[in-house]
């Protein structure tokens, strides 16, 4: 008999985690956020909005509009609903709940846009989530799904523990239940579901001497990103010791480097209900 694999979150969800989110958030936003079709929304869905960092940017880009966060972490949604407090113009214009994503407790029609972000990648069946998310839509309604693809990631000067630390982050997050590579897929996951007018788009990211500034802070970023899974992944065997401590040597040597460069890309999808 097969064993299911273990459900989670590979990063966790300490206080320090919830921080990370809310400076990945703003750190991304130019890249996320960009011209998104959310003009003629009134009351839009997003599905695994964690600690609210990017509820919080879409009440901000959007002051007509009202967004129903929901999550699984009890813990991430009191953290959001403190931040959210904290900001006077998004008063009575949110509304976070613990749902289960592919049970949604909502009637058929409820919202007129739905936003996910970082999300199906830590979902074991995101095709499921997708056909719930579309049920509740309005026809009419857009959605927009962006996620990573890990795939793409590359540094140099080349740093060998770095590679194999990654290699083993996307390893274990398949293990749980995730997937790594699920934005190439999203064309297909979308289709699959009957949203049509389905785009997707390529945002890469490449930093070289064109860019040293956004280069060394974006070298910082991602090191706090594949740090933020070091205990998990210790915990877990996926590691040793000696790969952690050789790729934060390798990084700083990267983000020390005049010639570095960086690549990686995701991918965001937009599509329409009929």
């Amino acid at each position: 008999m097969s064993k299911e694999p273990p459900k989670g979150y590979l990063h966790g969800f300490t206080r320090e985690e919830q921080d990370r989110l809310r400076s990945q958030a703003r750190f991304l936003e130019h890249r996320v956020h960009d011209r998104l079709p959310f003009w003629k929304a009134r009351n839009l869905l997003e599905v695994g909005c964690g600690v609210g960092a990017q509820t919080e940017i879409l009440l901000r880009h959007f002051p007509d509009l009202r967004v129903t966060g929901i999550d699984r972490s009890e813990a991430n949604l009191e953290c959001a609903k403190q931040n959210l407090s904290e900001v006077a113009w998004a008063a009575d214009r949110y509304d976070f709940r613990v749902e289960d994503a592919t049970r949604l407790s909502f009637e058929a029609s409820s919202f007129d846009g739905a936003f996910l972000c970082w999300v199906l990648e830590h979902v074991g069946d995101p095709t499921r989530v997708l056909s719930e998310v579309r049920r509740v839509l309005r026809p009419g309604s857009n959605i927009v799904a962006t996620e990573v693809q890990n795939a793409s990631f590359f540094v140099d000067p080349y740093s060998p523990h770095t590679m194999a630390y990654w290699l083993a982050f996307n390893d274990y997050q398949l293990e749980l239940g995730g997937d790594p590579f699920v934005g190439a897929k999203l064309g297909n996951l979308l289709l699959a579901v009957g949203f049509q007018d389905i785009t997707t788009k390529v945002r890469n990211i490449h930093l070289d001497n064109r860019a040293p500034g956004e280069r060394a802070e974006f070298l910082a970023f991602w090191s706090d990103l594949l740090l933020s899974g070091a205990p998990g992944l210790l915990e877990a065997g996926k590691v040793s010791e000696e790969t952690v401590e050789g790729m934060r040597a390798e990084l700083d040597l990267v983000g020390h480097d005049p010639n570095a460069v960086f690549f990686y890309s995701f991918i965001q999808a937009r599509a329409r209900v009929w």
